[in-house]
């Protein structure tokens, strides 16, 4: 089996490969260039709407016409600022977030169109083997490289998944030992990516269903039992962003809870040294009253002993504070 791979430089060079035998994968990077888009749909065939659906936002989403399928798809990518606040054992805990590329894939007879707006993404494995001829992909027909596509997306959530799931154990460990307020913005930013990747997750499930049970001659049979597992992967992926959901939930309660506990502390501490002056101020106010006929103030020793009688004032409430283990 041969392998083409080339850059066209304008659109025209791709028209030749309509009719040919071979299956043909003609990618776009850049939707800004309408007037590609409308010489690809008046030489392919493609719908004014399917267009226009491709430049602009849609929830992921399959639609079968007559000649072509038209997929939808949410290409995700993890990022994290450069700038970022550690924890008391140097884990990262800065401000990370989620970046989206909608990626829109026309499955014809014999070729494949895909249209994303970035020039990165998660297609490099599978030109790989489309290089080096490993696996089946190059024995099989233009469905089965949709296929591919599809599950190269999905399979990258998981390790957007992965690298969520460290950010939560590093959270949680920095909420319980040094619940900071530097942190709470953290979480609320975590509760934002897992929002967004669930909008974004969420009706990859039905999409893939459709195509999954579509009677289009373009999806082989053989190839729908392929998309059977994709969609069992989009289960565990939705499953994997409800369970983040509930973390976040759960690390925000943990946080505050954390918080009024540290709270509680410093409240306990300054009521210890409350309660310890207040028989030092009344022992002050007492000795401090303004009449003549106090025996006390006659004595050389008057002083030092009202001294040594608050010192031992304050030993004897610590004592007891360290007994009942409040301190």
């Amino acid at each position: 089996l041969s392998y083409h791979e080339a850059e066209a430089k304008d659109v025209s060079e791709c028209f030749r490969f309509k009719n040919q035998p071979t299956v043909t994968w003609i990618n776009i990077d850049g939707l800004h260039q309408m007037d590609v888009l409308e010489k690809l749909g008046a030489c392919y065939g493609i719908h004014p709407l399917v267009l226009e659906d491709i430049l602009t936002d849609q929830r992921p989403k399959i639609e079968d016409y007559d000649d072509y399928i038209f997929i939808v798809l949410k290409m995700l990518y993890y990022e994290e600022s450069e700038e970022s606040p550690e924890d008391d054992e140097g884990d990262d805990l800065g401000e990370s977030s989620l970046d989206m590329d909608q990626v829109s894939i026309i499955l014809g007879p014999n070729f494949i169109i895909s249209f994303k707006e970035k020039e990165v993404d998660v297609f490099n494995p599978l030109r790989d083997r489309l290089r080096t001829a490993k696996g089946k992909i190059r024995k099989q027909g233009a469905d089965y490289l949709a296929y591919s596509m599809i599950d190269a997306i999905v399979d990258h959530y998981f390790v957007i998944m992965e690298k969520l799931g460290d950010r939560f154990e590093d959270l949680e460990d920095a909420v319980v030992s040094d619940p900071e307020p530097g942190i709470l913005p953290t979480i609320y930013n975590l509760k934002r990516d897992m929002l967004f990747l669930r909008k974004s997750v969420w009706p990859l499930r039905e999409a893939i269903s459709k195509m999954q049970r579509t009677d289009s001659p373009l999806v082989t049979e053989p190839t729908q039992i392929y998309l059977r597992d994709v969609y069992d992967h989009t289960i565990q992926v939705i499953e994997n962003v409800e369970t983040f959901r509930d973390m976040s939930a759960s690390l925000l309660e943990t946080y505050l809870s954390s918080l009024s506990n540290k709270l509680n502390e410093v409240i306990k501490l300054l009521t210890i040294i409350s309660t310890i002056f207040i028989p030092l101020t009344f022992l002050a106010g007492v000795y401090g009253m303004n009449f003549r006929f106090m025996p006390e103030l006659e004595s050389p020793w008057g002083y030092p002993a009202v001294l040594i009688f608050m010192l031992l004032v304050v030993l004897v409430m610590l004592a007891y504070f360290h007994r009942k283990e409040w301190i």
